[in-house]
């Protein structure tokens, strides 16, 4: 009777132990400041292009379970730019917030030091452009949503007798919905007349072309964190209702990377 109680609990614990195996889930969270140039055009505000510099808040964060080739990308990128026009005489104010969301399909190469990636991502992405020298219609809201096809190549290798990690994320348009207004129209017919004129607009890649991509480098220096530097560079545009929009932003990252595993308690 001893023995059999102990092979059923040694058979009992085997099966929860290979449950909380299956139900791990392996995440892996970076956290940057990005400062760099940004450079904007929005016809609706004024003909001018507008440059100057701005900050970026970046988050990224990647769950995915051991022996399992789906993961899921969870990416928040909040800028704050200040920009003038050329003559210096006139301002523009611009922040975004762009959340992203999806899944990535994996390939394992090279014994595990090259990682290929391929999936989509959608995008929401909310904010503004404020015209400081404008006193009919100052500022502009951007509102859209996106599909994005992205990819990620991730490659370790040892340097220096330290553990680096190379990561490159590329995400582009395939369609989506955004806000704009007509082209003569102002915001107080829109929300306060309530007279709608084409102001959700579908899009393709070709009406409002994007392109995001991201390169880190990240350098294990001490074992409960690693240290990430990078670029990011977003590239939006978008040419709706006779109005010509672009907001490139091109970011320096500096940041941490940490990865930890969680396994649910099993009762």
């Amino acid at each position: 009777m001893r023995t059999k109680a102990l092979l059923l609990a040694l058979i009992a614990y085997t099966t929860l132990l290979a449950q909380s195996i299956d139900s791990q889930k392996v995440i892996t969270r970076s956290t940057m400041l990005g400062f760099g140039s940004t450079n904007i055009l929005d016809t609706y505000l004024s003909a001018e292009h507008f440059k100057g510099s701005g900050l970026s808040f970046v988050t990224t964060i990647e769950r995915q379970r051991p022996d399992r080739r789906w993961s899921t990308l969870t990416e928040h990128e909040a800028n704050l730019s200040a920009t003038k026009d050329r003559a210096k005489t006139q301002q523009e104010l611009e922040g975004a917030y762009n959340f992203y969301w999806g899944k990535l399909y994996s390939w394992q190469l090279f014994d595990n030091s090259l990682k290929l990636q391929a999936g989509g991502l959608v995008n929401a992405s909310l904010g503004f452009i404020y015209n400081t020298s404008n006193s009919n219609n100052p500022a502009q809201a951007r509102a859209h949503l996106n599909i994005m096809p992205t990819g990620v190549a991730t490659y370790k290798f040892n340097l220096w007798r330290k553990q680096f990690t190379a990561r490159y994320e590329v995400a582009l348009p395939l369609c989506g919905i955004m806000f704009s207004p007509n082209y003569g129209q102002s915001y107080y017919e829109i929300f306060s007349l309530g007279n709608y004129d084409h102001n959700v607009v579908p899009t393709t890649f070709i009406s409002a072309p994007e392109w995001r991509q991201m390169l880190t480098l990240d350098v294990r220096l001490w074992k409960s964190g690693t240290l990430r530097v990078g670029y990011l560079g977003n590239m939006q545009q978008a040419k709706v209702n006779n109005l010509r929009q672009h907001v490139y932003t091109h970011r320096l990252l500096i940041g941490f990377t940490k990865q930890f595993s969680i396994i649910p308690c099993s009762l």
